[in-house]
C-alpha cells in the first residue's frame, strides 16, 4: 500500500510543479546556417504559457558576419513558416506577431556572450494546435552560418511527462504491492 501511495504522490508531484517550472534546453556546438531551424519542443511536450526566453550562450564559430545575438528562438505551427508567434533574436525580420532582440552579443567574433532575458508582452500558451519551438540562425544573408554553445530557458512552461513515464510509476506501485 506505501508503494501505491508513493507512485501517486510522485506522479502529483509531477503534475503540480507545471505551474512553477521553466524549461531549459542546452546545446553544445549548435550550428545552423542562415534561417536554419532545428525543433527543440515538439507540439504537446510542454505545458502553460512562455512568458519569456533566457539565453546565455558562446558563439565558437561565425561565418559571414553571424552575430552571437543572430541565435534565435522562434515560436510556430508546424510547418515552420514566416509569420510565426514569437522571434527572438537574429537581424533579419521573420514578421513574427510579436518579435524581441537580445540585449548584448552584437559581435561575430568567436567567444561573444550573449546573455539575455526577454519577457513576452502577450504570453503564448503552448495548448495551441501544433506550436513549437525552434532553435536557429536568425541572420539570413546567403553564406552565413554560426555555432553556440550554451542554453536557452523557456519561462513560464514546464515539460510534458510522457505517458509511459506516467505508467511506469503506476506499474511500480503494483509491483511493490504485489511482492507483499
Amino acid at each position: 500500500m506505501r508503494c501505491i501511495v508513493a507512485s501517486c504522490a510522485a506522479v502529483a508531484a509531477l503534475s503540480s510543479s507545471a505551474a512553477f517550472a521553466d524549461v531549459t534546453i542546452s546545446f553544445t556546438n549548435f550550428t545552423a546556417t542562415g534561417f536554419q531551424f532545428s525543433q527543440v519542443a515538439a507540439p504537446g511536450t510542454l505545458s502553460g504559457s512562455i512568458t519569456g526566453v533566457s539565453v546565455n550562450a558562446t558563439l565558437t564559430a561565425s561565418t559571414n558576419f553571424t552575430y552571437a545575438d543572430d541565435l534565435c528562438v522562434y515560436l510556430d505551427v508546424i510547418p515552420l513558416s514566416t509569420a510565426g508567434l514569437v522571434q527572438v533574436g537574429g537581424y533579419s525580420d521573420l514578421s513574427a506577431s510579436q518579435r524581441y532582440f537580445w540585449t548584448n552579443g552584437g559581435s561575430d567574433a568567436p567567444g561573444t556572450v550573449v546573455d539575455s532575458t526577454v519577457n513576452f508582452l502577450t504570453p503564448v500558451n503552448m495548448a495551441t494546435r501544433d506550436l513549437s519551438v525552434y532553435l536557429g540562425n536568425g541572420y539570413g544573408a546567403g553564406g552565413t552560418s554560426g555555432t553556440w554553445t550554451g542554453s536557452i530557458t523557456l519561462l513560464g512552461v514546464t515539460a510534458v511527462p510522457a505517458p509511459g513515464a506516467i505508467a511506469l510509476l503506476g506499474l511500480a506501485g503494483l509491483v511493490g504491492r504485489r511482492r507483499r
